[in-house]
C-alpha cells in the first residue's frame, strides 16, 4: 500500500530504512487478515462451513478489532507519503506512487478473477467487463463490482495521494506548506461533515482524513520532535480519528451482533497505532533494525491484496474438505498467503516496479 519507509535525510549520507515501520505494516495487515478470517460473519462463514464465532469461540471477539488495522495503515501512509514526497517533483512523485501500487494490484486482480472463475471454486466471479474496469483502480466510484474486497482502502489512498500532490508536492514541499495542508484539510473535512454533501465527502474523506493527517504530523515530529505544530497536528488527528472509528465500528452487544466492539477497545487500538508510529518517529525503536523486517515490509502490500478472497478458498479446502482443525487452517492459510505474497513480490513487483517507475518518470534504463 505504501513504500518501504526510509529515515529522513538529515545528513549527506544515504537514508537508512525505518525497519520497525516495515514490521508495523505487516502487523496491521495481519490484523486485517484476522478480521477477515475470524472476526466477521457473512461470506467467511461459507468458507468455514459455520460462523467463525463457532470456530473461535474465545478469540473471535478480539479478531473483530482487526479491521482497525486499516486505520493504522492510514497513519503509516500519511507518514511515508510525506517523507517520500519531500524534495521530489510532481512527476517523480506520481511515477513512484503508480509504480508502487499498480504491478502487484494488477497481478492480484487477474489472479483472483482467474481463481474465482474455476468450476471447483464456489464463489461468484465478477463479470469480465467489471474485472477489466477493476484494473483501473476506479471501480468503486464507477459503481462496478470489486474483485478485491480490500480495494476500497486503495481508493482512499489514491484520493489522499491526489490531495497531497496537488496541495503540497506540486508547489514544492516545505514545512510551512505541510502544516497549512494539514490544518486546511482538517477544517475542510469538518465542514464537509457538517454540510453532509456527498461530493465534499468523496473528496475530503472526513472519516479517514484524521489518520492520514496524523501520520503526516508524525513525520514532521520525526524531522523535529520539538515542533509544537507537528504535535498539535498529531493530537487533533488522534482526537478526531478515534471519534470516527468509534462512530463507524462500535457495535452494541446483542443476539444478532457477530462480536461486540466496545468504544474503549476501539479507542485503545487507535491509540496504540498512533503511539507505535510515534515511537518510530522519535527513534525509540531504532534498535529494531533486523533484516527480516525489511522482508516483512515487502510482503505487506501483496499479502494485503490477496489474503481475503483467496484465503477463503484455502480455508474451505483445508477445513471442510481436508478436515483440518480451525487453528491449523487459520495458521496454514495465513502462511500460504504470505508465501503467495513472497512470490508476487519476487516475480511481479521486483521486475516491474522499477521499469514502470522509470517509464513514467521518463528515464531510460541502461
Amino acid at each position: 500500500m505504501i513504500d518501504p519507509p526510509r529515515r529522513a535525510e538529515r545528513t549527506a549520507h544515504a537514508p537508512t530504512r525505518l525497519r520497525a515501520l516495515d514490521g508495523l505494516r505487516l502487523l496491521a495487515a495481519l490484523m486485517v487478515a484476522a478480521y477477515h478470517y475470524g472476526g466477521r460473519g457473512g461470506e467467511v462463514s461459507g468458507a468455514w462451513g459455520s460462523s467463525p464465532a463457532e470456530q473461535f469461540p474465545t478469540l473471535h471477539g478480539y479478531f473483530a478489532y482487526g479491521c482497525l488495522g486499516v486505520q493504522v495503515f492510514f497513519v503509516i501512509s500519511g507518514f511515508v507519503i510525506c517523507m517520500s514526497g519531500w524534495g521530489r517533483p510532481l512527476k517523480s512523485f506520481f511515477a513512484s506512487r503508480a509504480a508502487r501500487l499498480l504491478p502487484a494490484y494488477w497481478a492480484a486482480v487477474l489472479l483472483v478473477t482467474a481463481v474465482f472463475a474455476l468450476p471447483v471454486v464456489a464463489y461468484e466471479a465478477v463479470a469480465p467487463s467489471d474485472a477489466l474496469v477493476n484494473l483501473t483502480m476506479l471501480q468503486q466510484p464507477l459503481g462496478v463490482d470489486r474483485v478485491l474486497g480490500v480495494c476500497w482502502t486503495l481508493w482512499a489512498e489514491v484520493r489522499f495521494y491526489a490531495l497531497f500532490a496537488l496541495c503540497v508536492v506540486l508547489p514544492g514541499v516545505t514545512r510551512r506548506r505541510v502544516v497549512l495542508f494539514c490544518a486546511g484539510w482538517t477544517l475542510a473535512a469538518a465542514v464537509a461533515e457538517a454540510a453532509d454533501e456527498p461530493l465534499l465527502d468523496l473528496v475530503l474523506m472526513p472519516e479517514y482524513a484524521p489518520f492520514f493527517i496524523g501520520g503526516v504530523g508524525l513525520y514532521l515530529v520525526h524531522r523535529d520532535r520539538r515542533d509544537p505544530y507537528a504535535w498539535g497536528i498529531v493530537a487533533v488527528g488522534w482526537l478526531i480519528g478515534q471519534h470516527y472509528a468509534v462512530r463507524e465500528l462500535w457495535q452494541a452487544p446483542g443476539p444478532d451482533v457477530f462480536a461486540h466492539r466496545s468504544s474503549f477497545g476501539i479507542v485503545l487500538v487507535v491509540t496504540l497505532g498512533f503511539l507505535a508510529v510515534a515511537a518510530i518517529a522519535l527513534g525509540l525503536l531504532g534498535r529494531a533494525d533486523w533484516h527480516w523486517l525489511t522482508v516483512a515490509g515487502a510482503l505487506t502490500y501483496p499479502f494485503y491484496l490477496v489474503h481475503e478472497h483467496l484465503g477463503w478458498v484455502v480455508i474451505r479446502a483445508l477445513h471442510q474438505e481436508l478436515g483440518l482443525s480451525s487453528w491449523a487452517t487459520f495458521a496454514l492459510t495465513t502462511g500460504a498467503m504470505l508465501l503467495l505474497a513472497r512470490l508476487l513480490n519476487r516475480y511481479v513487483e521486483k521486475p516491474l516496479t522499477p521499469r514502470l517507475r522509470d517509464a513514467l518518470a521518463g528515464r531510460r534504463r541502461g
